[in-house]
């Protein structure tokens, strides 16, 4: 699953997506970490000593990012920040591996409860639309008591879930686990939040693409393994893989990842100073109540009201959340086109591996792209952030999406057409789903700058939502839509509709700025940069005063 402007302090609580509110910036060219910006901050922090501390409401001083930067997640050195995200890639791919591979235990859970393939894979749908919830759900608190126990917790209640549905006596208790495990299910709220921890908003565009590539492609290599189970094992194996593969993965993530969050670190120093006899407390320590239910419930709101309220996210969301849902589509109807070649389970399982290389492709595309990005705003600075200039390569990756629909629905005619061309055309899909994923979360925080954790938190609702709802009706639709050109019919349609879905890409990137003009949040974010203006120039003529 693709930040920038700096958010408001009102606002730092929510954003588990690329931004962390109140670090200075100093030197705009700190986004070069090494030890000569380590020394740097060090500095600044000695400095920031010897003025008052920052005075909290309730008369204690208060210790800020600007006295501690260089304890912060940004002053990681690079082998470290890549090491902890390498662990946070496995993290996001185990849990889209749970959303995968449950469509290769249906055959399995027919036979032992005798119940109908249809409803079979309703254990399916409401672990997507839970795992949809869940996202949601433990975003404040991640934010609130940390990264790290907060993912502890996670993977530990979707581990535990995992028992029940491998011993279940009866369809019912995996239905009602699976629903348990996706509402368990961090996902991204919390590992798109830790790319916030380590880097500046203009210096986490490759961070965040490596995080996109393990969250679609997590619920693609669920089916590529999934058809090995199939083959050799029977449907309990299913479960017992997923809880291999998380009970793995909680252990790495136990012993490599430290806390990255920022106010978490501040309240350890904070600590750390009071032993050697400062007045000092950091801002958590300071807030009464700890987690305040009106701020909770704000913050799991407002992606609901952007999501309504604001075009942008709505439409990008919609066609984000349709591109998803392909994926899960294609899950259910693989089976059925490439029977056509009398393929085996574990044959339907490797062909996945088109959307595998689809995904590594976009990928390593995006790369290049993200790049010049990044050198455009070090040499133009403000200029060069018009938040449209995030969907340029977009506009030329998206069509190859409804293109590749198109393309597999008449490849998928079997015999004398090599079983290769419709994989060929599944690449291409899975390339245009990276790109869309990537682009518009991208786009859409660089948009809504302090609330862009609620607008690309729309994104992932939709995206997990359709999903779930795609598994219910796919396969009576590749099954039913015409007669003999049933399979074709099907992929034909989707392929329509994703060229309808496409068309509000180009409307914002050529009326995006008029668009945000209008809207509320907008123009708040207006107002909320005017504010930091005006800070940060009262604090450089307070540090000319003090030189």
């Amino acid at each position: 699953m693709s930040s920038l402007p700096t958010p408001s302090s009102s606002e730092k609580s929510e954003l588990p997506i690329p931004q962390d509110a109140t670090r200075i910036q100093k030197d705009k060219t700190k986004t070069e970490r090494g030890a000569d910006t380590h020394a740097e901050h060090a500095s600044d922090s000695e400095v920031s000593h010897e003025d008052k501390p920052k005075l909290h409401t309730s008369g204690k001083p208060e210790l800020t990012e600007d006295d501690c930067y260089d304890k912060l997640g940004f002053c990681f050195p690079t082998w470290k920040k890549w090491t902890i995200l390498t662990v946070i890639f496995l993290v996001q791919m185990s849990m889209n591996f749970n959303t995968g591979v449950y469509s290769n235990a249906v055959p399995g859970l027919v036979e032992e409860f005798h119940i109908s393939e249809q409803a079979a894979r309703v254990g399916q749908c409401v672990f997507l639309v839970a795992y949809a919830f869940g996202c949601e759900l433990w975003a404040p608190w991640s934010e609130e008591f940390g990264r790290w126990p907060i993912m502890q917790l996670s993977l530990f209640l979707v581990n535990i879930w995992q028992i029940p549905c491998a011993v279940a006596p009866n369809f019912g208790t995996i239905v009602v686990c699976r629903v348990l495990g996706g509402l368990s299910s961090a996902g991204g709220s919390v590992t798109l939040g830790m790319t916030a921890d380590m880097w500046e908003a203009d210096d986490q565009g490759y961070a965040v693409a490596y995080v996109v590539l393990s969250s679609v492609g997590g619920s693609t290599v669920g089916p590529f393994f999934g058809g090995m189970i199939g083959q050799w094992l029977n449907w309990h194996w299913v479960f017992w893989m997923q809880l291999i593969v998380g009970a793995i993965t909680q252990a790495i993530h136990f012993v490599i990842v430290p806390e990255t969050r920022a106010t978490i670190l501040i309240d350890r120093e904070a600590k750390r100073r009071r032993k050697e006899g400062e007045d000092i407390w950091g801002p958590n320590e300071l807030k009464t109540p700890r987690l305040d239910v009106h701020d909770v419930l704000r913050i799991w709101i407002r992606p609901f009201e952007m999501f309504i309220r604001e075009p942008i996210v709505l439409f990008l969301s919609l066609l984000s959340g349709f591109s998803d849902a392909l994926i899960f589509v294609f899950t259910e109807s693989f089976s059925l086109v490439f029977e056509q070649w009398s393929f085996s389970t574990l044959a339907v399982g490797l062909t996945f591996g088109s959307i595998l290389i689809g995904y590594v492709l976009a990928y390593f595309i995006f790369l290049p792209d993200i790049y010049r990005q990044i050198q455009t705003r070090r040499k133009s600075g403000a200029a060069s952030r018009l938040a449209e200039r995030r969907l340029l390569l977009l506009l030329f990756i998206a069509p190859l999406e409804p293109i590749g629909l198109l393309g597999f629905a008449w490849t998928s005619m079997g015999p004398p057409i090599p079983w290769i061309a419709p994989c060929i055309f599944a690449c291409m899909i899975a390339m245009a789903n990276y790109a869309i994923y990537m682009a518009t979360i991208d786009y859409m925080v660089a948009a809504y700058g302090p609330y862009s954790a609620s607008a690309t938190g729309g994104n992932g609702f939709a995206r997990d939502f359709l999903a779930g709802i795609a598994t219910m009706y796919s396969t009576p639709m590749y099954q039913n839509m015409g007669s003999k050109y049933h399979l074709q019919w099907a992929s034909t349609l989707l392929g329509c509709v994703g060229f309808l879905v496409l068309i509000p890409i180009y409307v914002f990137y050529w009326k995006g700025p008029a668009i945000r003009a209008k809207s509320k949040f907008a123009q708040q974010l207006a107002a909320d940069r005017d504010r930091h203006t005006e800070s940060r120039r009262a604090s450089q003529a307070r540090a000319s005063v003090g030189a």
